[in-house]
């Protein structure tokens, strides 16, 4: 038996989860030969969902995605600051 204490974040499982998903969409967006990168962007910063194509669900896959809470996650992890 271990007496070891388990920790649990929700913080990181919902960082992880965020980035499941936007890997999801990056992927569909490559698939159907646009720059990604420059689709998220205009995405985030319009939240015009006309930037994240229907192929393989991306765009409703995105929507999932707090975009408030997304930017923080992308500064966080730009500047590796937990």
């Amino acid at each position: 038996m271990m007496d070891e204490t388990m920790t649990f974040s929700i913080e990181q499982d919902h960082a992880e989860e965020m980035k499941t998903l936007l890997r999801i969409v990056y992927d569909a967006l490559k698939e159907k030969g646009y720059n990604p990168v420059n689709q998220i962007v205009g995405y985030l910063l319009s939240e015009d969902p006309t930037y994240i194509t229907t192929h393989a669900n991306a765009r409703s896959i995105i929507r999932k995605i707090d975009r408030d809470d997304l930017l923080s996650e992308l500064v966080r992890s730009y500047l590796d600051d937990e």
